[in-house]
């Protein structure tokens, strides 16, 4: 009998200004629970500081399951241009294996596609998707098996949420068209701080926008949440978990 697969989708840590109660309930909480693998969505840290992606890196690895990462704004120096353009991920070495780490799981299969910019004639802190990054994602749907689930990971909304707190996403709506296409059924992501959960109809089918909230100190409208996927025979439910 098919079982159910388990998935807790954390996004915006921002270790320098995490949230230390959230943290120990969500870790907590994966100890006791023990899910088949976390997904974070990126903002690892605050200011993408050697102390703080150490932290991060120490935290993640402490939780005892299969962890992947996506980067997300914040993990990009912020006031260093030439570091930003040659080398933008240099301090996440900490964490640098499993950043982008694809994951299989029984009927599911997890697609990292990074959407942070390296540099852009507007506001830093927006997404942007590229060619190469979207070719590597479709490749990876290409080999997606019979009666499996495929969810993308990536840490900016590709489209209008409803939310506030990003702009558009660059190529973000024609890469969701492409992806949706290929068999994308849903698509993770963070940045906005707040939970959502949007059946979003593209290329004839729907394609679920599953935004995770944060265990930062920087709420907005939510307490520090994340949530938590489960996938049975091919049904993706989606609850998400509040600290009181």
């Amino acid at each position: 009998m098919p079982r159910m697969t388990r998935l807790f989708h954390v996004s915006d840590l921002h270790f320098g200004r995490e949230d230390r109660a959230a943290m120990r309930w969500f870790a907590g909480l994966v100890h006791a629970e023990k899910p088949d693998a976390v997904v974070c969505t990126g903002d690892l840290t605050m200011r993408a500081r050697k102390a703080q992606f150490a932290a991060a890196a120490e935290w993640l690895g402490a939780l005892g399951v299969p962890v992947t990462i996506e980067p997300g704004n914040h993990d990009l120096p912020y006031f260093n241009p030439l570091a930003r353009l040659l080398n933008p991920y240099r301090r996440y070495r900490a964490v640098q294996a499993l950043m982008d780490q694809p994951i299989d799981l029984p009927g599911v299969m997890i697609v990292p596609l990074k959407t942070t910019a390296r540099l852009q004639f507007r506001n830093l802190s927006w997404g942007r998707v590229s060619r190469s990054g979207l070719k590597a994602a479709l490749e990876r749907l290409a080999r997606k098996p019979p009666a499996t689930v495929a969810i993308i990971a990536c840490h900016h909304p590709l489209v209008g949420t409803g939310f506030s707190g990003h702009g558009e996403t660059r190529h973000g709506a024609n890469a969701l068209a492409l992806l949706a296409e290929a068999g994308a059924d849903a698509v993770l992501s963070g940045h906005v701080h707040d939970a959502f959960d949007i059946a979003h109809h593209e290329a004839g089918r729907v394609v679920r926008l599953i935004g995770a909230g944060t265990l930062s100190e920087r709420v907005r409208t939510t307490p520090p949440s994340f949530n938590e996927l489960r996938v049975e025979q091919g049904v993706l439910e989606v609850v998400a978990r509040t600290m009181a």
